[in-house]
């Protein structure tokens, strides 16, 4: 059974100091891009901020009951801002599928072009070394879609590997309702005890 952690932060410009700390300790973003709007130019920010930090992507591009047939248009917008690698996880059924996700490496290109299909672990590879880019189409006041795109990252998402000596990245500070600080943090190896010294 997996389980996962959400670290939902305001995409909006005002809230980019919090939004960036926060992508310092993800494994994978679900990047929303607006159907109706396309490529903003803050979404600009936050694809470099993720390149940057080399996380991951999965893309949900919402208010599709208000751009319906504006499919094509928009997967060209994210070509001509950012580059290839963008392929549509909406139906992985689908002939193509296969096909478009082999184009995005020369070396599983040469095995597809042998086998006829790719690896279900060679698919979670190139997604975590950001060589392909799922997106999802869908709208989330609607309901459609979204359980869609969570089945996606459940298949997709290649576990962590984690080191046996402990360690640790902040990324949010707290108070609660005594006025005690909260620290916020991702373990990324070994565990933390009860009144543990750390230097």
């Amino acid at each position: 059974e997996q389980s996962f952690t959400l670290l939902d932060t305001p995409g909006h410009v005002d809230f980019s100091a919090e939004m960036e700390r926060a992508l310092q300790v993800l494994d994978y973003a679900i990047l929303v891009i607006s159907g109706t709007d396309g490529v903003q130019g803050h979404v600009h920010t936050l694809w470099k901020l993720l390149k940057r930090h080399q996380v991951p992507v999965f893309l949900f591009i919402n208010k599709m009951d208000l751009a319906a047939g504006r499919e094509e248009a928009l997967l060209a917008e994210l070509q001509e801002q950012f580059g290839e690698g963008f392929v549509d996880f909406g139906d992985t059924d689908c002939a193509d599928f296969m096909e478009n996700v082999a184009v995005c490496d020369e070396a599983v290109l040469e095995k597809y072009l042998e086998s006829g299909s790719v690896e279900v672990s060679q698919i979670r590879k190139m997604i975590a070394e950001r060589k392909v880019f799922p997106y999802c189409f869908g709208s989330a006041l609607k309901g459609f879609g979204v359980e869609e795109l969570m089945d996606k990252i459940a298949e997709y998402v290649q576990d962590g590997e984690y080191s046996e000596q402990f360690g640790a990245k902040v990324f949010k500070i707290t108070r609660d309702e005594q006025g005690n600080r909260l620290t916020h943090m991702k373990i990324t190896g070994g565990s933390l005890k009860v009144k543990a010294l750390l230097s």
